[in-house]
């Protein structure tokens, strides 16, 4: 993502981060968007009914997403964020929260495990107005990749010399807007390149985007001072939102209770909820609401 998130979330936005590899979110999203859990996520994976070994595999899977959206406190926060990161390979993880306010100054709160040499430096506001992966998730509404000739490209190849020492060489950043003027930056970085593949990328970015939906809503809680925590609209549950982000790929309720390992009816009652809070009357109205709130 951005190393000098940290540094800079206040003034210019959030983080740092890398990469050329834009070609996936301008060539993936005609076709499959990653902007919620792509078909593609457990294509490889999804049982026909029957296999219990691969409905296992995928209930572990979203056990993960899970333990993220049911973290407790900061601290068990950043662990499962950061191992959940580390278990693709990216050593670097980056979370900034960020509260708009009328006629005061935007809160930031943020979260990482930046080597401790690197929080040492500081990129003054020059630099920080200059970096291409700073601008892009000013308004970015898909995640994108980044690595050595993102900068190059942008003229600021400089910036990634002096950032690729610390291990930010490639990573994956994205800017998720959420109702009550938050915004949850999160972003991974790595020293190796990202798959070449435009697949396995795309897998890649469906599973941070999936993180990053699960994570919005506790780092609001866990983060940000109690009077912030709750934004203006209705709140949905981790399985709400990620009912309705299948719903979107066009999953029916029997494919998404496969894909989730629950029964239709399971998947039916949280739509159901879904279409209550957003007070709508078909799912597809949910679907569009809850983008419009920001909520998904």
């Amino acid at each position: 993502m951005c190393h000098h998130a940290g540094h800079s979330a206040g003034s210019s936005g959030m983080y740092h981060s890398r990469t050329g590899q834009d070609r996936i979110i301008q060539g993936s999203t005609q076709t499959e968007p990653i902007t919620s859990p792509s078909a593609k996520e457990f294509a490889g994976s999804t049982p026909a009914r029957g296999d219990e070994t691969g409905q296992l595999v995928n209930a572990m899977k979203y056990q993960d997403y899970l333990d993220i959206g049911t973290a407790g406190d900061r601290a068990t926060f950043e662990t499962r964020l950061v191992r959940f990161a580390q278990n693709l390979d990216f050593q670097i993880v980056q979370a900034v929260m960020m509260v708009k306010q009328p006629s005061q100054p935007s809160v930031v709160a943020r979260l990482s495990n930046l080597p401790s040499s690197f929080q040492e430096a500081s990129m003054d506001e020059d630099d920080s107005r200059r970096d291409p992966v700073l601008q892009r998730l000013r308004a970015a509404s898909l995640p994108f990749a980044y690595d050595q000739d993102t900068y190059v490209r942008a003229g600021a190849g400089d910036l990634w010399e002096s950032q690729a020492r610390y291990g930010f060489r490639t990573g994956i950043s994205m800017s998720l807007h959420l109702p009550g003027g938050r915004q949850f930056l999160f972003g991974v970085d790595r020293e190796q390149p990202l798959p070449a593949d435009d697949g396995d990328l795309a897998r890649l970015m469906a599973d941070l985007q999936l993180l990053a939906v699960h994570a919005q809503e506790t780092a609001a809680r866990v983060m940000l001072p109690r009077k912030l925590r709750s934004g203006d609209g209705p709140r949905l549950t981790p399985r709400e939102r990620e009912v309705l982000l299948w719903t979107r790929e066009g999953k029916s309720a029997w494919a998404i209770g496969q894909i989730l390992s629950m029964s239709e009816h399971t998947v039916v009652f949280h739509l159901r909820n879904a279409m209550g809070k957003l007070e709508v009357s078909s799912k597809h109205s949910a679907v569009l609401k809850a983008m419009e709130l920001g909520l998904l």
